[in-house]
């Protein structure tokens, strides 16, 4: 059995949308944010106290994108991967590294500026600098997993408050992906994973 360790709307729904699209059985447990101050014992699994971590026999994971490499690569064939005989691998691999490396980057920067320092260390200026610089470096394509992998930064810019300055063909892109029986059922597991930590939380 896979587990996969999440948070609410984190990297980690990354692999969750992915698992869905799979197919695959799964245990998820939540966790609450950051696990690093909330959730000590989780320490002991992932000594770096980042989401995700995915736990499959004797393999161990903590970078949302190559977990979706790896979960496509070892339990395909599956369209949702593109081999190297097929022209558009280069992009395919770029893309998926594009994700994380580029794209999440500079929402992380509008997030912990606008959203989480306290307020005196908070800085509108940062946040929208890097706003307007991710705004700029989005695309659409087949889905794939690179989908997946970008479609969560598309999601996290919607939970930031960016996707109101999405040009046309992304917020449709986005809405397209939204539509997909993967992503609603990612969406209704994460949901429900986290009713249940919090009954058990109140218990």
């Amino acid at each position: 059995m896979i587990t996969l360790y999440h948070c609410h709307a984190a990297r980690s729904f990354r692999p969750l949308w992915m698992l869905e699209e799979l197919g695959l059985a799964y245990e998820l447990k939540m966790l609450p944010f950051p696990p690093r101050v909330f959730a000590k014992e989780y320490l002991a699994l992932n000594p770096l106290g980042t989401i995700p971590l995915m736990i499959d026999g004797e393999t161990k994971m903590t970078e949302s994108s190559g977990i979706c490499h790896y979960l496509g690569t070892k339990y395909g064939p599956t369209p949702l991967m593109v081999g190297l005989d097929e022209p558009a691998y280069g992009a395919f691999l770029n893309w998926m590294y594009f994700s994380d490396a580029t794209l999440t980057f500079p929402q992380t920067l509008v997030l912990r500026y606008s959203q989480l320092e306290p307020e005196e260390r908070r800085n509108p200026q940062v946040a929208t600098d890097y706003a307007k610089w991710f705004l700029g470096r989005l695309c659409a394509d087949r889905f794939t997993a690179a989908d997946i992998v970008i479609g969560y930064a598309l999601r996290l810019a919607d939970n930031i408050a960016l996707a109101k300055d999405f040009g046309p063909n992304v917020a449709a892109y986005w809405q397209r992906l939204q539509a997909r029986d993967g992503y609603k059922r990612a969406v209704a597991a994460e949901t429900l994973a986290g009713e249940q930590q919090n009954v058990a939380r109140r218990s």
